[in-house]
């Protein structure tokens, strides 16, 4: 690795520490980051006694790692998007290309530093998840291992997801391109109601994206080896998740930085300038 990629690290590390304090302090930021967590909570709270038929443990237990699954992809996407929307419309990806450190910098930083929010919403949904819910297995090293695992592999796919598509929406309020898609996939994969379900062609569609094996691998982690029933073909297919993750992270990962430097050599004040006038007239 060159120098000037090393240093262009360490610049989106020191950007990613800038930005969590800023966020920590931004009532809008914080919100935007609690409320998807706080709505998980209270959806957790009313499944406290529902039950699923013939499953050795609740149905809230059996949504609680879905939740944190959608929550790692469903936050880290929207949350990029929105962030690289907003900085497109203030000045700040303008700024930010002329800096030490440049794009690379300012992607990792933005990276980091979502990565860092999501791990703390993570934390909270099993601080309250785990007293809540009989028949979660959380308490051996091989559990804790395979969760970690599924975590930082979804972080990594997730994220950079939400770079390729916040280098497509050009203006915050066209949030809801992103939003309301991902939301229907959250629908056909499994989150709330076992996959197997639903029609098997819907099954084929949520098997292409990354909430799906989030949800997948959070349960593996997290549930008792016998819910695999419920799963399709009755296993954890725990190779085959991991693999689709790896790869919806390298290829984000590969994309990301070509299509941010195409986005970054497109911005100019005009740009900027007119976006803040199109923002206005929409306020």
């Amino acid at each position: 690795m060159s120098t000037n990629t090393l240093h262009e690290y360490r610049t989106g590390w020191k950007r990613a520490l800038i930005e969590t304090k800023v966020s920590l302090t931004s009532p809008g930021d914080l919100m935007g980051f609690l409320m998807p967590t706080g709505i998980a909570i209270v959806v957790l709270l009313f499944m406290q006694r529902a039950d699923f038929e013939g499953a050795p443990v609740s149905l809230g237990a059996m949504n609680m790692p879905s939740l944190i699954g959608m929550n790692v992809v469903f936050g880290g996407i929207t949350a990029m998007v929105g962030a690289l929307a907003m900085d497109r419309t203030n000045g700040t990806l303008l700024r930010a290309k002329s800096m030490p450190g440049g794009m690379t910098g300012y992607l990792v930083g933005h990276l980091l530093s979502t990565a860092m929010f999501i791990s703390v919403t993570v934390i909270a949904l099993l601080a309250v998840g785990l007293p809540l819910f009989d028949g979660l297995e959380f308490g051996t090293p091989d559990r804790w291992l395979l969760f970690i695992a599924v975590l930082l592999t979804g972080i990594i796919a997730a994220l950079p997801i939400g770079a390729v598509l916040g280098a497509i929406i050009d203006n915050p309020r066209n949030m809801g391109l992103v939003i309301f898609p991902v939301m229907g996939l959250v629908a056909i994969s499994g989150i709330f109601y076992p996959i197997t379900a639903l029609p098997g062609w819907l099954q084929g569609i949520g098997q292409v994206f990354p909430i799906y094996w989030m949800g997948l691998g959070m349960r593996h982690a997290l549930l008792p080896d016998a819910m695999a029933a419920v799963e399709i073909g009755g296993e954890w297919r725990t190779a085959t998740m991991f693999a689709v993750l790896a790869l919806w992270a390298v290829a984000s990962m590969a994309l990301a930085p070509r299509l941010l430097r195409r986005m970054s050599r497109r911005e100019s004040g005009s740009a900027v300038a007119a976006r803040r006038a199109d923002m206005q007239r929409d306020w």
